[in-house]
């Protein structure tokens, strides 16, 4: 069984999307099937507007076309609304090949931070991209229900999942700096909402993993702050241990991966009572959820490290990729025109 996976978001990119879409690929090859990426860099690319670090395809289409007839996939599923997600959909649609597609970013609110356009008109177009799908993956109810409102009718849970071996707790004193710390996780963008966490009042210290264009600007305006840059890996997920909370201070993620993340390492999460936390995070069990993100942040310091690991434990990725398994369709409903799967994937999904 041959299986197309198409997104935008890839490495070097470090973020949610990238993590859950290498560690799905990974747990699908396996449990037996062929898995190929589609990604920026197969293709020519340029910078992406306000984002130079992150490279987008630029006119993908023909060799997407070449690339999908070339591979022969029994299912193709296209990941992000980008250029390779519009390319994908199309040659899709030119051929009644069906497709599913995923929702993992809440791009019309990242838009607006950045330009006066009605949310409206992109829901709309976001509706019109992945209506033409089968089925639309979301990570959380509470995204379903919201994404429901804004019209889209053809949404299928997918959640998210952790490496827990990797993210597990550790020795506290990796760190030397002044406790309580408090770390944040994640792109250094305006909408990520990190001046939340750093202009909190806080006895102790603050520390900031990721990089990205508010960085510079952050650096400067919060001397005490500490700012790693991007970490991977053992390293990331040693400072994470070490924190003695998280503080996902973001009003517009879908889901959070790095709130899981924390919860693996012991270590309680302080959010905004919003979209992704609230269906993550466990008020008073894992972390806690306030409109107050100080008083969160203090609330939390009390949960117990043990239920945090527990909570993760429950979320590993082989449950997130079977999952993803359950949603896929077959490109043609009545016969495979490449080939026949290596496993019973085609009886759930017809």
């Amino acid at each position: 069984m041959k299986i197309l996976i198409v997104t935008d978001a890839w490495h070097p990119q470090t973020n949610g999307v990238t993590t859950t879409l290498a560690q799905t690929a990974a747990c699908l090859g396996k449990l037996g099937y062929e898995v190929q990426m589609a990604t920026p860099g197969d293709f020519a690319t340029v910078p992406c507007p306000t984002y130079p670090e992150i490279r987008v395809a630029a006119f993908p289409y023909p060799r997407m076309a070449q690339r999908i007839s070339a591979f022969g996939p029994n299912a193709i599923h296209i990941a992000t609304e980008g250029p390779l997600g519009w390319a994908a959909r199309r040659y899709c649609l030119r051929h009644g090949l069906r497709f599913t597609t995923s929702y993992h970013t809440q791009f019309p609110e990242y838009l607006r931070s950045r330009l006066p356009v009605p949310l409206a008109w992109s829901y709309a177009l976001l509706r019109w991209f992945h209506g033409a799908g089968e089925r639309c993956m979301v990570s959380t109810p509470t995204m379903s229900a919201q994404l429901a409102r804004r019209g889209f009718r053809n949404l299928v849970r997918w959640q998210r999942g952790v490496d827990t071996q990797l993210f597990r707790p550790r020795s506290k004193e990796f760190l030397q700096l002044p406790r309580p710390i408090a770390v944040c996780v994640g792109r250094v963008a305006i909408e990520k909402n990190v001046e939340a966490f750093l202009d909190m009042p806080w006895q102790g210290s603050k520390l900031v993993i990721g990089d990205g264009p508010e960085r510079a600007r952050l650096q400067v305006k919060y001397p005490d702050a500490q700012f790693t840059g991007f970490l991977h890996g053992e390293a990331l997920a040693a400072h994470l241990a070490a924190a003695d909370v998280m503080v996902f201070p973001s009003l517009t993620d879908t889901f959070g991966l790095v709130n899981l993340e924390a919860m693996a390492c012991g270590v309680p999460v302080a959010a905004f009572p919003v979209t992704g936390p609230i269906d993550v995070v466990h008020d008073g069990i894992t972390g806690a959820l306030d409109t107050d993100l100080v008083r969160a942040t203090r609330r939390a310091l009390a949960i117990d490290p043990r239920r945090c690991r527990e909570r993760a434990l429950k979320s590993g990725w082989d449950v997130c990729a079977q999952e993803f398994e359950r949603n896929l369709v077959l490109c043609e409903s009545s016969e495979l025109r490449w080939g026949t799967p290596a496993r019973p994937l085609a009886s759930r999904v017809l």
